[in-house]
This record gives structure tokens, C-alpha cells and sequence, in this order.
């Protein structure tokens, strides 16, 4: 009898710590669209804006909140006619260039493009210059050691 009530207790434990992660295992919500160009629409802007949260992840890779309300503004906004680049400029109106995950080269975003660059011609300089002064140095030979002493 014993035995038999750990083994209860035992699969309501495991029952509960299911339970409790079920969020995590949760597909997400499923929405209802009138026409299949914008269900590819909605999921091709999911993937193209980032969540304001979660820093490094798309909107239809979240499981936060944010990318919840989020996710259903959009579906809104496409059910109501609105254009990719109407739904982009309201995001960006609310969160700044950072949802997109490809700003425009524009002033304020135009050093985030250059620096790699500079880095790279900086690089390669240091890397050409390097080069060049080991190609000048004289090549000594071991017996020559002691006449530079």
C-alpha cells in the first residue's frame, strides 16, 4: 500500500510541474484570416520585426507578452486593409527603428553601418603595414648573432 501512494504522489507531482510549464510548450495563438496573401503577409512581417523585449528575436518567436499584443495588432491592422509599410511605420512610430531588423541607412542609424567597415580598412592597414616592416628587417643568420654584440 505503501508503494502505492508514493507512486501517486509521484504522477501528481509530475502532472503539476506540467501544468506549470505549459506556457512554455504553448504553440501560440492562431488566427483566423480572410484570405491565405494575408496569412503570408502577417508571417513574413513576424519574422521582419523584432520584439521590443526580447532584443534579439522575432516577433513570431516570442513568447513575451509584448509580442503577444503585438502579433494581434498586426493581424488587426492587416484585416483592416492597411499596407506592410503602414504596420512598419506605426511599430517604428511606437518603438523606434530598433523592431526593424533591417534599418534604414538614415542619419542616426548611418554609423551603425560604417564602423564595420572602418574596422575592416583599419584591419587590414595595421595587417599591410605589419607586413611590410617584416619584410624590411634584415635576416640574420645564427653565426652573424655574435657580430651584433
Amino acid at each position: 500500500m505503501n508503494n502505492l501512494v508514493k507512486n501517486f504522489l509521484s504522477l501528481v507531482l509530475v502532472l503539476l510541474a506540467l501544468i506549470a510549464t505549459a506556457k512554455v510548450f504553448a504553440i501560440g495563438e492562431i488566427y483566423d484570416f480572410s484570405s491565405t496573401e494575408l496569412l503570408e503577409r502577417y508571417e513574413e512581417l513576424t519574422k521582419e520585426l523584432r520584439c521590443p523585449k526580447c532584443q534579439n528575436q522575432n516577433l513570431s518567436d516570442s513568447v513575451s507578452e509584448i509580442s503577444d499584443d503585438l502579433r494581434r495588432e498586426i493581424h488587426l491592422m492587416l484585416e483592416q486593409g492597411q499596407t506592410d509599410q503602414q504596420i512598419k511605420d506605426f511599430l517604428v512610430a511606437r518603438y523606434g527603428t530598433f523592431v526593424l531588423y533591417n534599418p534604414p541607412a538614415a542619419g542616426s542609424t548611418l554609423w551603425v553601418w560604417l564602423v564595420p567597415v572602418f574596422f575592416a580598412l583599419a584591419g587590414s592597414f595595421l595587417v599591410w603595414r605589419v607586413l611590410l616592416q617584416a619584410k624590411q628587417r634584415p635576416i640574420i643568420a645564427e653565426g652573424d648573432e655574435e657580430d651584433l654584440l
